[in-house]
């Protein structure tokens, strides 16, 4: 079954000219780059046809909704960085780009439904939803906003650190990206708190006793 709006209308009858966004992220797992969240106000009379979890959709298909919505909704993206990653864990680094990725929303929502089963901090209501990028419309445009966002981050990083495979891997621990490592070495865009990264920089240290 595809994403609705079910439970967004509910929510619109309970609070009549309240606002509603979804909320999700990209790039918990991938070796290197930052995370980041989007944040999304569907207008309900003018929904794009097609949306869904973005993990569902091929790369052109999530290109042409993420321009589509940009003509139609109010989008936030927030991110968090390599090193907030490995000072604060990738966890705690998702939701700080979700609350900045609410904040930066052109409009204040009166409730936020998340993805997942742990709410960042906000100044409003929130609701999660366990596999949301399926169940919520809201949340898998929020999807869509945050992968294409990440993607295309990754593709500028891959002309600065060539080698990786960025552009089609995004960061993640394909083994091109395990071979580069190995070959390369580890850039400033790698995140050391995970292990493949943090093993290699244990072997490229000298033995001091």
């Amino acid at each position: 079954m595809p994403p609705d709006f079910l439970r967004e209308q509910e929510l619109y009858e309970i609070s009549p000219g309240g606002i509603i966004a979804g909320v999700d992220e990209a790039g918990r797992g991938p070796w290197a780059g930052p995370v980041i969240a989007a944040a999304v106000i569907l207008d309900p009379r003018g929904i794009p046809p097609g949306l869904d979890d973005s993990k569902k959709l091929s790369a052109l298909k999530r290109e042409a909704l993420y321009a589509q919505l940009q003509t139609c909704a109010r989008i936030g993206v927030g991110q968090a960085s390599v090193a907030e990653i490995d000072t604060q864990n990738i966890l705690n680094a998702s939701l700080l780009a979700m609350t900045r990725a609410v904040s930066a929303l052109p409009a204040t929502p009166s409730l936020v439904l998340v993805d997942g089963n742990r709410a960042p901090i906000l100044a409003c209501k929130s609701e999660t939803l366990i596999g949301g990028d399926a169940r919520s419309l809201s949340i898998a445009a929020a999807s869509i906003i945050a992968k294409v966002s990440r993607d295309r981050i990754m593709g500028v990083l891959d002309t600065e650190f060539p080698g990786y495979g960025w552009k089609t891997n995004q960061g993640y621990g394909t083994r091109a990206h395990r071979d580069a490592l190995s070959r390369l070495g580890v850039t400033p865009h790698h995140r050391r708190s995970f292990k493949p990264v943090y093993k290699m920089l244990c072997e490229d240290s000298p033995i001091t006793h």
